[in-house]
């Protein structure tokens, strides 16, 4: 009998997608959405489709939508709504920002980016390195227990540092970085906090302002909302950079400026409602629910299998990646796939700790989210078993 007094099975029924066989350990991909968030888009498409700043009812109404939109975003980063912007996908919002920050570096100027990454939040520094011969230096992890090693990220800073960018926490091992610990490195080096929150974002509150950062972006379709980039920009920052846009958008609000062309505002109403859906929940359910579903996981875990991480819930999200010495991930991923449970094989775009620890397959990830039941828990340990 559970310890924790969580409602999974209410949860489960505001899912269309989880009424079906399928056990998804899919989450760190993306997450299921629940049905409000899918009537949320529709409803914008039958009653509100137009374009903004028009004097008639449906481009009205879409204004309405996209305020709403940012104050949702706001309300979940703990910013302010002119602080916000959406894009198509925090990929392509990441590399927008960074072009634009490049505006303001020299050759020579250096970026410390982590091992722990995912690729989302180094490539688009290695491309600017490449345009603007700029030095990328790389803080390692433990590979003990898959944490960054912040003696060796501390190393790493010096008076030409301008970014450091890093993940709150790992894609692919679910380990949880102290994000204030490297924001107060960054500034003590006069550079900018620059935070990846893809994957922690479905898993723990954010307040971009206790934490310390200075840019944040993160994913809505992780956090149960619809395909969407979302960042969070500190005011002072934003308004020191010339973004790329085109001359008659607005200035103002100053977060806006670096939403490119029309969004997809369906989506926007869709985020929305995937804030409220969290809202009406809480946190502190959703993450003491996790965590009980992550011990009873690792608890069960066969021993046949390597796990890739910190082996406790301490300091980590209910991310769990896997080897196996004789079956690949991706036999076992499609073996799971047969058993209809579904999780992750390969390295997820997080190359750096793929290589660092010399897994050339990847590894089986296995992500729990809230809407996860015990009973998936034990169905998943149990064809584990049965494949090891």
């Amino acid at each position: 009998m559970s310890a924790v007094a969580f409602d999974v099975g209410a949860v489960r029924a505001r899912f269309a997608a989880l009424q079906g066989p399928t056990a998804f350990f899919d989450g760190p991909g993306g997450t299921q959405t629940p049905d409000s968030v899918i009537e949320a888009i529709a409803s914008y498409l039958r009653e509100a489709n137009a374009n903004l700043g028009g004097p008639f009812v449906t481009s009205v109404r879409s204004d309405q939508v996209v305020d709403a939109a940012h104050d949702a975003a706001a309300r979940f980063l703990g910013a302010s709504p002119s602080e916000v912007g959406f894009g198509h996908n925090m990929t392509t919002l990441n590399f927008a920002l960074t072009r634009t920050v490049g505006r303001e570096l020299s050759a020579g100027d250096e970026i410390v980016v982590t091992r722990l990454d995912h690729d989302a939040n180094v490539s688009p520094w290695l491309e600017l390195a490449e345009d603007l011969d700029l030095v990328v230096r790389f803080a390692d992890l433990h590979d003990e227990d898959c944490t960054l090693d912040y003696a060796d990220l501390e190393a790493q800073l010096s008076d030409r540092t301008k970014v450091v960018a890093f993940p709150w926490a790992s894609n692919a091992v679910g380990s949880l970085t102290d994000v204030r610990r490297v924001a107060d490195l960054a500034h003590d080096a006069g550079a900018l906090a620059w935070v990846d929150a893809v994957h922690y974002a479905p898993h723990g509150p954010i307040n971009v302002a206790a934490a310390g950062v200075d840019v944040l972006v993160c994913s809505p379709y992780k956090f149960f909302g619809p395909h969407l980039g979302l960042f969070y920009g500190r005011r002072e920052v934003l308004e020191s950079w010339r973004p790329y846009k085109v001359r008659p958008s607005a200035n103002e609000p100053v977060g806006h400026r670096f939403e490119t062309g029309t969004l997809a505002h369906e989506l926007l109403a869709g985020c929305t409602a995937a804030v409220e859906y969290i809202e009406s929940i809480g946190w502190e359910p959703v993450v003491a629910w996790e965590r009980e579903l992550g011990r009873r996981f690792l608890d069960g875990l066969p021993e046949a299998y390597t796990l890739h991480g910190i082996p406790s819930m301490e300091g980590r999200t209910p991310t769990f990646a896997l080897t196996h010495p004789t079956r690949t991930p991706e036999d076992l991923a499609d073996e799971l796939a047969r058993r209809d449970i579904a999780a992750w094989p390969g390295n997820y775009y997080a190359l750096e700790i793929m290589e660092r620890l010399g897994l050339d397959d990847g590894c089986l990830r296995v992500g729990i989210v809230h809407y996860n039941t015990g009973e998936e828990v034990d169905r998943l340990l149990a064809a584990l078993a049965e494949l090891a």
